[in-house]
């Protein structure tokens, strides 16, 4: 039998190495990691998941984010925590250090938004976030989703047309957007009377942050729009 050539050997893609990390308090964690990693998987395929899920309290630091080599193995983080308790300063910017430097992309999701929003060094996690928000509506109910001038043209929202009316939803008040980020699709607020911002993009030191405050109920992440949403967002915050 012929050797074959070693330019014949079939082409294996290296997995994604993807950490998830969630826990806090407010929302269904234990069957939003499911929803996420296996929405992702079927969406993006080849990833090597590592999911850690924390208790369900407002002031958990959760220990991977001590460690100071936490972020080193992984190609991409996913947040959706939600410890708007946590005061340490150094602990928060200790997080976003570890992304900077080692330039890993983050996919930030809802609550993530509203964590460590007490720490005297918040605004270094909402400057990574492309966000400040520090509440949300009163009123939880179906959302109309629009794309920005922004967004019209940007493959991320391609599978919202012109709008996407979401099953449920808690809407987050968006104080900032800081000039790093460019805001995708945004949802009209009666109680604000503003356009709040719900998907967006941000780069900050040569490192890739995609946001999304939409996820507070399963039935929205459950959507077929929602995960077409964040799997377009992961291939752009891994540079594919």
């Amino acid at each position: 039998m012929p050797a074959i050539e070693p330019d014949s050997q079939p082409t294996v893609t290296p997995k994604v190495r993807a950490l998830l990390i969630t826990g806090g308090c407010c929302h269904d964690y234990q069957n939003q990691k499911q929803i996420i990693s296996e929405g992702l998987s079927k969406s993006i395929g080849n990833i090597d998941w590592t999911i850690l899920q924390y208790g369900s309290g407002r002031d958990i630091k959760a220990d991977i984010y001590q460690r100071g080599d936490w972020i080193k193995g992984f190609d991409i983080v996913i947040h959706n925590e939600c410890f708007g308790g946590v005061e340490d300063g150094p602990f928060v910017t200790g997080i976003v250090n570890a992304h900077t430097e080692s330039k890993t992309p983050a996919i930030m999701i809802h609550c993530s938004m509203h964590s460590y929003r007490n720490a005297p060094t918040a605004d270094a996690w909402r400057s990574f976030l492309g966000v400040t928000s520090r509440r949300h509506e009163k009123s939880k109910h179906s959302l109309h989703v629009v794309p920005t001038d922004a967004g019209n043209a940007h493959p991320i929202v391609r599978s919202i047309g012109n709008a996407w009316d979401t099953p449920n939803g808690e809407l987050y008040v968006i104080e900032k957007v800081w000039p790093s980020a460019k805001v995708l699709a945004s949802v009209h607020s009666d109680e604000t009377g503003n356009q709040e911002p719900v998907i967006w993009l941000n780069e900050i030191k040569g490192t890739r942050v995609f946001g999304i405050s939409l996820g507070h109920h399963n039935e929205t992440m459950l959507d077929k729009t929602w995960q077409a949403v964040v799997a377009a967002g992961f291939n752009w915050a891994m540079n594919q």
